[in-house]
């Protein structure tokens, strides 16, 4: 049976996460109060940024600046976005028929 949870950032009822998807208090709240879909909305974005970004995350630095933006996305209701980054027509335009 699918846990449901109040997703904090879609503010709707909504599947949630299996396990904690991060580690520590941080990953433990994830898992209390973001849902799959917005674990998902997230991934999205995180792998945009290290992209366009050029991320190592091997590189301290890099995962301190991702964790600042997941938090800013996730619980802060802040647009995160990667400098520079477009939608392709595809992604804009949505399913095809």
């Amino acid at each position: 049976m699918t846990r449901m949870i109040h997703c904090r950032k879609l503010k709707r009822e909504a599947p949630g996460l299996d396990y904690p998807p991060y580690p520590g208090e941080i990953g433990a709240r994830i898992w209390r109060e973001i849902s799959r879909d917005a674990w998902a909305k997230w991934l999205d974005i995180q792998t945009r940024l290290v992209n366009e970004n050029h991320l190592s995350l091997a590189e301290p630095e890099a995962r301190k600046f991702l964790a600042e933006r997941m938090r800013a996305f996730l619980f802060d209701d802040q647009d995160v976005e990667a400098q520079g980054y477009t939608p392709s027509q595809a992604a804009t335009d949505g399913p095809r028929p």
